[in-house]
């Protein structure tokens, strides 16, 4: 039988392009998003579109609800729904903060939950969270983004030792500096939230290097034919990292003290 896969995130960018990829691959793939009108293009490969807001609870049960209705089975869940939102700590609202932590972890973390059940009757099954090089660092205006994939990567350890026994795999993608429109938003946040305040100065810096990083980011396809690498392996590993400076700068992270790595990525903020 063809494995089932769930997409979250769909509509754009690594969500879209690993939809296609797997599309092609051969597996039924169920592509879920907000908004339907961006995923279109995508029933002509075959793929089922799903509309699903991750931080509502109906809306998550009644997706995998369909799912379990038309297939009876889901092998692989690749959580890739995200949301950034920059800004010095002391300006961004706590509701913000709060809206990207439903996003990227309790959304994350409810829609997982409802699906184990059946992998665990199969014995069987992927999980594969989309996290980020920065769940291993922090930067300037970025605290409630990086907190929540630090926390991801916390998550997805412990849920990797319980799940184990079932025989289910959980993988981590730490993917670099990535041409999507998180990019686009974090920037135009962080301009709206902070350029007018104590902070304006060091953000109208940093909007400048996100930019540049954005001009010397990966495709998203970089990440896509990551997930299907993962997809495609009965063994995979705990942790892939893939895309621009991810790997640079992860292994700088372990080699530099605390504060030495702090000065060097305040001296690229300029």
């Amino acid at each position: 039988m063809k494995k089932v896969v769930l997409i979250t995130g769909a509509s754009a960018g690594i969500g879209k392009e690993t939809a296609k990829l797997l599309a092609g691959e051969g597996f039924v793939v169920y592509a879920a998003a907000r908004r339907l009108d961006k995923m279109q293009d995508l029933k002509t490969l075959g793929i089922k579109l799903l509309h699903m807001d991750i931080t509502l609870d109906d809306s998550v049960t009644k997706a995998v609800e369909e799912i379990m209705s038309n297939e009876k089975q889901i092998d692989i869940l690749v959580n890739n729904a995200g949301y950034g939102s920059y800004g010095s700590l002391e300006d961004v609202a706590l509701s913000e903060a709060r809206y990207q932590f439903e996003v990227n972890l309790f959304g994350l973390a409810r829609l997982t939950q409802l699906i184990l059940p059946h992998m665990r009757e199969k014995r069987a099954g992927t999980i594969i969270n989309i996290s980020s090089m920065g769940g291993k660092f922090g930067e300037p205006h970025g605290a409630w983004y990086h907190a929540t994939k630090y926390a991801l990567e916390g998550l997805s350890d412990c849920l990797r030792m319980e799940l184990k026994q079932f025989g289910i795999d959980v993988v981590i993608i730490e993917p670099g500096a990535i041409l999507t429109e998180l990019n686009t938003i974090a920037r135009e946040n962080l301009i709206t939230v902070s350029g007018n305040t104590a902070y304006a100065d060091l953000a109208k810096k940093h909007v400048r290097l996100l930019a540049k990083a954005d001009a010397r980011g990966s495709h998203p396809l970089v990440i896509a034919k990551t997930i299907v690498k993962v997809a495609l392996t009965n063994k995979p590993k705990v942790r892939y990292v893939a895309g621009a400076g991810a790997r640079l700068i992860l292994v700088i992270k372990t080699i530099l003290p605390d504060r030495l790595f702090d000065a060097l990525m305040l001296s690229q903020v300029k």
